[in-house]
């Protein structure tokens, strides 16, 4: 290994140890409050902010209370779009940072201080559109959600495996458009067990609202088990 190799390999391990003592921080926080924290991590375009769009009522409505962190690397739309359901809404634009590709601890600590987390049950983190780096950065959170869209074909899972390795749930969208692509879930589903064989999985459409019971019951379970 050259020297600036190992320059290098350092400087990354430097920078995920700073991490890991922020999220561990951050997940003392999280207990402390009995705060149920999700990390959803995606490509762009997945769907993040539209099963959040049906998400977010359907718990108002069980009178749960949410809140969520919304990373992008610029532009407030998918904040935006969630505001408008009356939940507080932080916008982390990391392009102040470089045009950071992923969410980390400390920028997490950061939109904490803007929310009253004694008011909420459940926060989201909606992480920035991207499969590699935010597999990489724990948050603090109690569980990470991975989301695949059935347009993105079914090879994900084995061409970027940390992102289902590290997740607790995969949930695969847009099954509406099954029968209209070249898309098998049987060979899906092999995958996800070939990178994780005990990753949870929910099929789900969020505009025809397929599946979105079952994943509210998930987000009872998670929440249920945050409170102790």
């Amino acid at each position: 290994m050259s020297p600036e190799t190992t320059r290098k390999v350092g400087v990354v391990t430097n920078i995920l140890a700073a991490n890991e003592r922020v999220a561990d921080e951050n997940r003392r926080v999280f207990a402390r409050y009995g705060l149920c924290v999700i990390n959803l991590i995606s490509s762009p375009g997945a769907g993040k902010t539209t099963l959040l769009e049906k998400t977010l009522p359907a718990l108002a409505a069980k009178g749960i209370r949410a809140a969520v962190i919304v990373g992008d690397i610029a532009t407030t739309r998918d904040a935006d779009r969630l505001a408008v359901h009356g939940v507080p809404v932080v916008q982390i634009m990391t392009e102040a940072f470089g045009g950071s590709c992923h969410l980390e601890a400390s920028t997490i600590r950061m939109g904490m201080e803007q929310i009253d987390l004694y008011a909420l049950d459940l926060l989201f983190v909606e992480n920035i559109g991207n499969l590699v780096c935010p597999a990489e950065f724990d948050l603090g959170e109690r569980a990470k959600v991975a989301l695949l869209s059935v347009t993105e074909g079914e090879d994900k899972p084995l061409k970027y495996p940390l992102a289902f390795q590290v997740s607790n749930l995969v949930l695969v969208t847009k099954v509406d458009l099954v029968p209209h692509l070249d898309f098998d879930l049987e060979s899906l589903s092999a995958n996800l067990q070939a990178v994780n064989p005990r990753l949870a999985r929910l099929d789900l459409s969020a505009r025809r609202g397929t599946g979105l019971d079952a994943w509210l019951a998930w987000l009872d379970a998670q929440i249920a088990a945050s409170r102790g």
